[in-house]
């Protein structure tokens, strides 16, 4: 593992990152792909006619993919480590492409976009996590922030691809894209953390420097240690024991483990966190782009170069998200990016609704696209990349796998009823009455975010999981509550408290 001395550690930690958010751009990849593969489809002489219907479930499955995927990685994450399941996870995206390219019916379309909604649910919960496990504390959220830029870049990339050529020469070159990144993350180094788990420390504290240099020690220590406290804590509870009593212990563990303040409450405020990114729009403007544009523009204007131009907008205010997050925290650039959302949700309605209705003093297709452009700004500077920089950061170690699928699993259900009820709200309620409903929505879960989001901004991730506990616990304390339970199958590899009463 040893490198050139000009390989500094910064550079090899953007090394790593490259490959989680080369995977993490699959979602984007993924999502944007709809806007090209729907318009194609509905083309007359189309080697797969469909309709609405068919439309929206080759657009939404992905949501029930999610869901697969968030029970699968868990187990990978906890068991094999969190590169074996990153390379888990790209395995099926790269087969549900060639299953595209190769595709002559919907339900060839179907299985494919299932495989790689199966990818993407195993990936959203991994990619956070891993690369909060690889990178230092004060360069974290930027690297997290570049989740959100790589899923704006593959959204443009895309979209360009689809503007020239067929959707299946699209998804081609998109394949050779992913199987560059499977050759990144093959050499990428197992996650420290999880090392530390297993009771390698050796490697872990060899994976450590090599990522971090030797400047953060004292957080390499303090890991191995409550590691080791932990380990020793199940070696003297691993004993012969009959199927019921193990039985019991499991279901105790279970109900002491859901009463802890920092287990629920990350959780808790992920469940709302992701809500709101999803409701927000952003697969709703990278599925159905080129509608949106028809509904608030009108189809006089230059569909292709909008949606191109918008995609552009996008990864510049990814760019601008990755500096300003480090500048101001993350309570205060969540909450002024929403509250640009909602203001372009509701000035969208009333403006589709008035024109709608001739009640337009003066208009101009000029008003459409810059209502749009502010819709896609908030996006990409707050509600795509901070749900993916808090998650990770809040969660802590020793239920790291557990909460961020359980978490994932709103964003897997809510992109599958966003998504896919599209076309009916359009149809039934008008576009105005559907940004209505998700500014409802998203004010909702801000108000959540305002009460209970602490600000996690130059933390490291044992203060926030302090926080959450309300006081850490000393090694006396954690040996005792450790040595309650010895249900593995969640991977503890931290700390605890006791329950909440």
């Amino acid at each position: 593992m040893d490198k050139p001395s000009w390989i500094t550690p910064f550079k090899k930690q953007c090394f790593v990152t490259v490959g989680v958010s080369l995977n993490m751009a699959t979602h984007g990849l993924v999502m944007g792909f709809a806007a090209i593969l729907l318009p194609q489809l509905r083309l007359p002489g189309s080697l797969i006619p469909i309709d609405d219907v068919s439309g929206s479930w080759i657009a939404s499955i992905l949501g029930f993919a999610l869901v697969a995927g968030n029970f699968i990685v868990p187990t990978i994450m906890a068991k094999y480590g969190r590169r074996t399941a990153n390379l888990a996870s790209i395995a099926p995206m790269i087969i549900g492409w060639f299953c595209i390219i190769t595709a002559s019916n919907i339900t060839a379309l179907l299985i494919a976009r299932f495989l790689q909604g199966l990818a993407m649910g195993m990936s959203a919960s991994l990619g956070p996590v891993l690369i909060g496990e690889y990178t230092s504390p004060k360069s974290r959220g930027a690297f997290l922030t570049f989740i959100s830029l790589s899923i704006a870049t593959g959204v443009l990339f895309v979209h360009t691809l689809g503007s020239f050529f067929s959707w299946q020469v699209t998804a081609l070159i998109i394949a050779f894209v992913v199987f560059g990144d499977l050759l990144i993350v093959i050499y990428s180094p197992e996650s420290p953390s999880w090392l530390a788990d297993q009771g390698r420390y050796d490697e872990c504290r060899k994976v450590f420097r090599w990522l971090r240099g030797d400047s953060e020690d004292d957080e390499l220590e303090k890991m191995i240690e409550a590691s080791k406290v932990i380990r020793e804590a199940k070696a003297a509870t691993e004993i012969s024991q009959s199927f019921s009593k193990n039985l019991k212990r499991n279901i105790a563990y279970v109900n002491i483990t859901i009463r802890k303040k920092e287990f629920y409450k990350p959780i808790f405020i992920m469940i709302h966190i992701y809500t709101l990114g999803q409701w927000a729009g952003a697969n709703i403007l990278a599925a159905y782009t080129i509608d949106i544009f028809n509904h608030v523009i009108g189809t006089e204007a230059n569909i292709s170069l909008m949606v191109i131009t918008l995609d552009i907008q996008r990864i510049i205010s990814n760019t601008f998200a990755v500096y300003v997050i480090k500048k101001v925290k993350r309570r205060t650039m969540l909450f002024a990016t929403v509250g640009i959302n909602i203001f372009a949700f509701l000035a969208t309605a009333a403006y589709t609704y008035f024109k709608g209705h001739d009640m337009l003093p003066f208009d101009h297709p000029a008003i459409g696209i810059a209502l749009i452009h502010i819709h896609m700004f908030s996006i990409a500077t707050g509600t795509v990349p901070l749900p993916f920089i808090i998650a990770g950061e809040v969660f802590p170690l020793e239920y790291r796998s557990l909460a961020g699928g359980l978490s994932v699993l709103f964003l897997s259900t809510n992109l599958f009823i966003t998504v896919k009820t599209v076309p009916y709200l359009f149809k039934n309620a008008g576009i105005h009455g559907a940004y209505v409903l998700y500014a409802v929505v998203v004010g909702y879960c801000t108000m959540i975010a305002w009460w209970f989001l602490p600000e996690t901004k130059d933390r490291t991730l044992q203060e926030i999981e302090d926080e959450f506990r309300g006081k850490p616990l000393s090694p006396e304390e954690l040996k005792s509550t450790q040595s309650l339970t010895s249900f593995r199958h969640f991977n503890t590899d931290r700390r605890c408290s006791s329950p909440v009463i």
